[in-house]
Formats: C-alpha cells, structure tokens, sequence
C-alpha cells in the first residue's frame, strides 16, 4: 500500500524507479518507430546538474528529471551547469500513488540547441535547514516558474522534443 509518506521516506527508490521506466518506455516507444540509433547514458550521481543523457546521432540531450505528484509543475530548483550542458532540459513528471506516469511537462530548447541562461532567475533555497534552522541558498541553483514547463500530453512529444525528426533508423544488414 502507498503512502504519502512513502513518498519521501522512499524518494531515491521512487526517483529510481521513474528514471528507469521513463528510460523503457522511450526506448519501446522509438522501438515502436523504427528508431533504433539512441543511446543512453546514466549519471553514476547528480553533481553536474542532470540525471541521464540521450542522443541520438548529433543530438545529445542532458536531461535533469523533476516529478510531483499535484496536476502541474510549482516552483522547480535547476542547476545552473544543466544551461552549460550542450542540449540541457528537464522533465517534470506528474506520478501518481501508484506511480504511473504523466502528463509531463518540458523545459528546453529545440534539439541541439542549449538551455537558456538561469542566471536572471532567483537562486533557490536548500530543501532542509541547516543545523542553526536556516535554509541556506543554493549558489548554483535557480528556481523556474512552473509556467516555464510545457505541457506535454505524451511520451511520443517529450521524445520529439528531445530528439526533433523520429524518422526510422536505416536498418544496417551485419
């Protein structure tokens, strides 16, 4: 049975979890498509500011995901080194209790081209406080409005925007 509590007792397992369904149902859906030619790359942690990386031939997206469980994206903390990243976004995912995943929500550019700036954005504060009961700010961390995230009613939109043309791969005879 899902709790809410499970939901922060449990966060890394539950941010496990929708990283690899999300990586799954991607690659079934390209699959679905003819795409063949995508890689995936995971981030042993999160220091530089995403959580996984896809490409697909010159494209090659860096992509931070943020989930909740309210009907859209509030306020997100994104690190400022996901704007440096070549082709940064991120992806919000609404979860349901029982973890089902959507709508989602996205927040980049267009394939190949980079993240805009965050530096015009408020710095965000620490989750936790500190020792002396403070939330100290995150230097390098930016808050987005929740406005800044598209809404997208598929999996199928949030890979065109990660990738533009879903054209099938050319089948390579070995």
């Amino acid at each position: 049975m899902t709790t809410v509590a499970s939901n922060y007792l449990y966060s890394t397992l539950r941010e496990r979890i929708v990283e690899h369904v999300f990586v799954g149902d991607a690659l079934r859906e390209l699959w679905r498509l003819g795409v063949y030619d995508v890689e995936v790359l995971r981030s042993e942690f999160d220091a530089h500011g995403y959580d996984l990386v896809m490409a697909r031939g010159k494209i090659v997206r860096h992509i931070q995901f943020k989930t909740g469980t309210q009907k859209k994206p509030g306020t997100v903390s994104l690190s400022r080194v996901l704007a440096e990243k070549p082709s940064g976004c991120a992806i919000w995912i609404r979860l349901e209790p029982d973890l089902s995943m959507g709508p989602f929500f996205w927040f980049g550019a267009a394939p190949g081209a980079p993240l805009a700036s965050l530096h015009h954005l408020p710095n965000s504060r620490r989750v936790t406080p500190n020792k002396t009961g403070i939330r100290p700010v995150r230097k390098n961390h930016h808050e987005v409005p929740g406005a800044a995230f598209v809404p997208r009613s598929s999996l199928r939109e949030i890979l065109v925007d990660l990738f533009g043309d879903l054209a099938p791969t050319e089948v390579l005879e070995e």
